[in-house]
């Protein structure tokens, strides 16, 4: 099908797209992919699609023979998911790199379910990070006999085919981990390297740049960034990965529904301005709370000394690779640690901006006390989300909450 003249941006003049910014690709980056004139993209909820009516053009395995832009059966495909997977697969692209393709998936767990289905590793090599992945890992060990490793393992204990799996920056507390050196642990031994970018999603980092031969990204948080769709994405630069994981996500069914898919094209073209003040709004936040820790800003703000114990985040962090791996943005997403479990418990429920629940991206600021969902973690621990407020607004609200625990506690 000629989809060109439905669209005003010349599928044929890439040098031209080539040099279009981020933010500009997130909003013309899929008008190819228009079948009518409407602005707004058209939301697909069918099931399944017309065969051709002229007889002549039916034969037996049509399944396996579709052209682009035909469609047979949701689980399959459907008009929504490739214009989805194609502008994700743009934005993760860094210019003058090799381009990266996209597959779409029900939620992160399902992406990572099926990044492992995919390696098949022996071993897998896992730090810290989100507590669903180690209960997957956990299915697959009792199952298939997966050997867990930690991330720091002995490097002989790697084989080839192996797998090292990387969050960062880390759930909970923000702080980020060198990606390249893991990168270069794994492929010394003929390993591979998943990175989970989840809390940094584009344009804060591009892991592919530090030798990440596998990207993942939970959609629901920053990609959706509105808390109303669940989804998952796994990020290649071969074609034949790609393909390989289209056919096992259509063996496997965990695809993603016709109104995520539409949610998510809807929330794409604000991702870049929606996450840039996300980051800045948690970095000048913590940078405020810090002030805390460090004994500076207590007298001034009117809260009592013993509150704050520790920040935690990846601007906080002075390694010199940091600023490389993440140089737009530390994150929006950070670590408050108070000084006893009640006052974790507590503080919540003294703030008006913030939120009280699970999860994270949205353009509302939410809090947890991580206890709630997470049972390793430590008990006076608050994982904070910054959405896009007014950062003042969001410093006086947990000024407020701040001021209020330390009442309690006198």
């Amino acid at each position: 099908m000629d989809r060109s003249r439905f669209s005003h941006v010349n599928p044929q003049d890439p040098e031209f797209f080539d040099t279009l910014s981020p933010s500009t690709r997130l909003i013309h980056g899929d008008e190819s992919f228009s079948q009518t004139t409407d602005i707004a993209p058209p939301i697909h909820l069918s099931t399944t699609y017309r065969f051709p009516s002229n007889p002549d053009d039916l034969f037996a395995g049509y399944l396996g023979q579709m052209g682009e832009g035909e469609f047979i059966y949701s689980r399959v495909n459907r008009p929504t998911e490739p214009r989805v997977e194609a502008l994700i697969g743009q934005v993760l692209t860094s210019k003058g790199e090799s381009p990266v393709h996209s597959v779409l998936y029900s939620s992160g767990l399902s992406a990572f379910h099926s990044a492992l289905l995919y390696y098949n590793p022996k071993r897998i090599a896992v730090g810290k990070c989100y507590h669903g992945c180690y209960s997957v890992i956990k299915l697959l060990t009792r199952n298939y006999g997966l050997e867990r490793l930690d991330i720091d393992c002995d490097e002989e204990l790697l084989q080839p085919g192996d797998l090292i799996h990387l969050e960062t920056p880390i759930n909970p507390t923000g702080e980020a981990i060198p990606i390249k050196h893991y990168a270069d642990k794994a492929h010394r031994r003929g390993a591979f390297l998943l990175v989970d970018s989840t809390f940094a999603p584009p344009p804060l980092q591009d892991p592919f740049l530090f030798g990440a031969d596998m990207v993942i990204h939970s959609a629901t948080k920053y990609f959706g960034g509105h808390t109303d769709v669940l989804a998952g994405i796994l990020g290649t630069r071969d074609p034949k990965i790609a393909k390989q994981l289209l056919s096992d996500r259509t063996a496997m069914g965990n695809v993603v529904g016709g109104m995520e898919s539409w949610l998510l094209l809807r929330s794409l073209r604000t991702l870049e301005m929606r996450v840039k003040k996300q980051s800045k709004n948690a970095t000048f936040l913590v940078n405020w709370l810090q002030g805390f820790v460090n004994q500076e800003e207590e007298w001034k703000e009117g809260v009592m000394k013993g509150v704050v114990s520790k920040v935690l985040h990846a601007s906080l962090q002075s390694e010199d690779w940091i600023k490389d791996q993440m140089p737009n943005g530390f994150g929006p997403v950070f670590s408050l640690v108070l000084k006893t479990e009640d006052m974790a418990r507590i503080f919540p429920s003294k703030l008006h901006l913030f939120t009280h629940a699970t999860s994270l991206g949205g353009i509302d600021s939410l809090i947890e006390w991580r206890a709630m969902t997470d049972p390793h973690i430590q008990r006076n621990l608050l994982r904070v989300s910054c959405g896009g407020e007014d950062k003042k607004d969001l410093k006086e609200d947990l000024r407020r909450g701040l001021e209020a625990i330390s009442k309690i506690q006198e």
